[in-house]
C-alpha cells in the first residue's frame, strides 16, 4: 500500500484545512486508516484514527472537537478536516494505514506511512 499525503500549508489561528490521504495498492480499503504529527523537536504524536469500515473513530484529546477523520472507500482516500486550528497544531502530519479491522492508536501497530505534509498555524 502507498500512501500519498497533502493538503497541508500555512493558516492563521482559527482557520481551517483539510488534509487528504490517498491510497493506492491491494485491498486498501479494508485498512484501518489513522493521522499522526510530529512537531519539531517533539515526538511523533497520534492525533486520529479511523477503522476500515469508517464507523469507528479515535481521537488525541487535544483535537477532540476541532478535528474530523473520515474515508471515501470508495475513492481510497481519507480525511482530516481540522477546524480552530491553534499554533499548537504546528507540525509535519502523516497518515498511516494499518492491516486491521478495528481502530488503531499506537504508531508501531500501523504498517504504511505516508511521507508527510506541513502544517503551519500562525498566530
Amino acid at each position: 500500500v502507498q500512501l500519498q499525503a497533502c493538503g497541508g500549508g500555512l493558516v492563521q489561528a482559527g482557520g481551517s484545512l483539510r488534509l487528504s490521504c490517498a491510497a493506492s495498492g491491494r485491498h486498501a480499503s479494508a485498512y484501518g486508516m489513522g493521522w499522526f504529527r510530529q512537531a519539531p523537536g517533539k515526538e511523533r504524536e497520534f492525533v486520529a484514527a479511523m477503522n476500515w469500515s469508517g464507523g469507528s473513530t479515535n481521537y488525541a484529546d487535544s483535537v477532540k472537537g476541532r478535528f474530523t477523520i473520515s474515508r471515501d472507500n470508495a475513492k481510497n482516500t481519507v480525511y482530516l478536516q481540522m477546524n480552530s486550528l491553534k499554533p499548537e497544531d504546528t507540525a509535519v502530519y502523516y497518515c498511516a494505514a494499518g492491516d486491521t479491522i478495528v481502530v488503531i492508536t499506537r504508531e508501531y501497530r500501523y504498517d504504511y506511512w505516508g511521507q508527510g505534509t506541513q502544517v503551519t498555524v500562525s498566530s
